[in-house]
């Protein structure tokens, strides 16, 4: 007589597919974390609810901390292979603009990338299919299946295309990768720390002669032209060039608690505002302006519990203190892969456990101070009488916007030459983290 899981099976149709890993949406995170686990030869089931390509909400420019995991993974950045490279950062505020080379450190490439986010991850699940990862598309991942005595996930339930024939999927070790709404973490008890800020973005694309600029370019001096008090925004716009004859715009705002603002609209007044030189017109707009969350300071925990681990932006890995997330997401995901890699190299339940539990660690080790001086950023610069003083200030002082850059790309080293190279590392390590 059949047991309870093959009644089931029986149920849908069809038996229940095995791996020894389940990766539930194929992101950054999720691709790069296939990636790792395939390579060393484990059995991983990639599970992507749409086809590729699919378009995805972002400022589409990568920093060298980004680039570095794509070369890690053997990716061909060159801009033969249709990459736009960069060589730092320009900054606006008020009057000056002034750019800032990203720096040559033993850890990093000296150099950022743009492209296009359709293609970047289709780029990056194809790569991690060719690693072995079994890439499924399509697969609309309905919720967990679980061990009913211990509360343990041993798989997912799914949907599978356009038919959307029900389907399970079953691993000892599960990875949610579903992006900020991660339904797969929520139902497994996962919730978002309600003390952390969430922050939004919104972008669109215009046609401008200025489509090659080699530096991505932020604006400090974010302001609602309706704000009666003319308040500085906790966040910053950028202009992308993208190298096809068109930019990206958008803006990103790092806390929205005290703030009732129509970004969309905010956004088509800032692009109004914009130097005749960009040639921005509302004719320009080659699409629609299309905005999300951004689930920031690790915001949603425990990153590990119960055979299931939270990477990218399901476990909150984007910056607090600028919105960048593809380069935490991708490195997130590799230390998800390593924690799992050893878990499954264990002997017993106990080891596996304890291999398992490496990867918050790992997290907490390599963001929690960092990240708490984003949270704290934020949390300032979220407060209206602060954020008139600090415009007061003048953000656009050199020594400042010195120092913003070097906060907002995260790119140091212990060892390195530069006084304050050296004192942000220090800071960015001993912040304290919760």
């Amino acid at each position: 007589m059949p047991g309870p899981e093959q009644q089931e099976s029986a149920r849908t149709g069809r038996g229940a597919e095995e791996a020894d890993v389940i990766v539930v949406g194929a992101g950054p995170s999720g691709s790069t974390a296939a990636y790792h686990l395939a390579r060393t030869g484990l059995d991983v089931l990639l599970l992507e609810k749409s086809a590729f390509p699919r378009e995805k909400v972002c400022g589409d420019g990568l920093t060298p901390r980004a680039v570095k995991q794509l070369t890690d993974m053997g990716i061909d950045v060159s801009e033969e292979a249709g990459w736009l490279h960069n060589k730092g950062l320009r900054l606006v505020s008020g009057r000056r603009r002034m750019e800032f080379d990203w720096p040559e450190l033993s850890a990093y490439p000296g150099y950022g990338l743009v492209r296009r986010r359709a293609d970047f991850d289709e780029l990056l699940a194809r790569r991690a299919a060719s690693a072995g990862a079994r890439l499924v598309e399509r697969a609309n991942v309905a919720g967990p299946l679980t061990d009913g005595r211990t509360g343990r996930i041993t798989g997912v339930t799914a949907k599978l295309g356009e038919g959307r024939e029900p389907v399970e999927y079953r691993a000892p070790i599960v990875l949610a990768a579903d992006g900020n709404s991660t339904r797969l973490s929520v139902a497994m008890n996962r919730h978002r720390r309600t003390d952390r800020a969430m922050g939004v973005a919104y972008r669109t694309y215009f046609t401008t002669p200025r489509h090659e600029d080699s530096y991505l370019e932020a604006w400090l001096d974010l302001r609602d032209p309706t704000d009666r008090e003319n308040r500085l925004l906790p966040g910053y716009a950028w202009v992308f060039g993208m190298g096809d004859g068109t930019a990206n715009v958008g803006l990103g705002v790092l806390d929205t608690a005290h703030f009732d603002v129509d970004w969309r609209d905010l956004l088509r007044r800032w692009c109004e505002g914009l130097p005749p030189e960009y040639d921005y017109t509302p004719e320009a707009v080659t699409e629609p302006v299309r905005g999300s969350a951004l689930p920031m300071g690790l915001n949603r925990q425990p990153h590990y519990a119960d055979g299931l681990l939270l990477v990218g932006d399901a476990g909150g890995t984007v910056s607090p203190g600028t919105g960048e997330g593809i380069a935490y997401a991708m490195e997130s995901g590799r230390f998800a892969a390593e924690s799992v890699v050893q878990a499954l190299a264990r002997r017993t339940d106990r080891g596996r456990e304890l291999a398992l539990r490496t990867y918050p660690q790992a997290l907490r080790s390599a963001y929690a101070g960092y990240f708490a001086l984003g949270r704290l950023a934020a949390d300032l610069l979220g407060r209206p009488k602060l954020l008139g003083a600090a415009g007061a200030a003048g953000l656009g002082q050199p020594a400042l916007l010195k120092i913003a850059f070097r906060l907002m790309v995260n790119l140091t080293e212990p060892n390195s030459k530069d006084a304050l190279d050296r004192l942000l590392h220090l800071i960015g390590r001993v912040a304290p983290g919760r």
